[in-house]
């Protein structure tokens, strides 16, 4: 398996869980992920909530972990990626409010490379104008968002995940094996379990 350069999405209160768990979880396999933010350089950190499904009419919201970046906005280049991850939570209704983060979405999806977007995540795939004919998965509160888009909204249960070519979705971070079993497909990242005693081994 050859590794992949995988670009992160993040900002101010993004979800916890779908920003720190594929962080960590695709470098366990071997990829690099440099997680960025507008207006933000590698070092500096964003503040993160976790979302809770407790029986209310929607999630509720707690404060989550500091998350520091590795890598500045301002000097990648999305050329330099193999895929993008766009985690959910509230970052995603103002980080489509910048025209390079838009762009960055859009050279992703043009270029047919793998994406995995979770949560309201969406909302980005939609205001870079990229679901017309796809289907995918959101959070359900962004159904109509995927729907004027273009894009047929998958109901899917919260943890599972649906793939349409490139693109991997997810409803919430209860999807996370689902959705991150899906994507690491899509990279041609294949574990065996003799992969991982050998990791395991290694580190002991």
């Amino acid at each position: 398996m050859a590794a992949k350069r995988i670009l992160m999405l993040v900002g101010d209160f993004g979800e916890d869980y779908e920003i720190m768990v594929p962080f960590q979880a695709l470098q366990m396999v071997g990829h690099s992920v440099h997680a960025v933010c507008p207006g933000k350089s590698a070092g500096e950190k964003i503040r993160t909530a976790v979302h809770d499904f407790e029986g209310d009419q929607t999630y509720s919201e707690k404060p989550g972990h500091a998350f520091t970046l590795n890598a500045t906005f301002s000097e990648i280049d999305a050329q330099d990626y193999n895929a993008l991850v766009i985690p959910g939570g509230r970052a995603p209704e103002y980080l489509r409010l910048d025209d390079r983060v838009v762009e960055i979405v859009r050279h992703f999806a043009k270029a047919g490379k793998p994406i995995a977007a979770i949560c309201h995540g969406a909302q980005l795939l939609a205001a870079a104008d990229v679901l017309a004919g796809r289907r995918l998965s959101a959070y359900p509160a962004c159904a109509p968002e995927v729907r004027s888009a273009g894009g047929q909204y998958a109901e899917i249960d919260v943890d599972q995940a649906y793939t349409d070519a490139n693109l991997v979705t997810a409803p919430a971070w209860p999807a996370h094996p689902a959705w991150l079993s899906q994507f690491l497909r899509l990279l041609g990242t294949r574990i065996t379990h003799e992969d991982l005693l050998v990791a395991a081994t290694a580190a002991e």
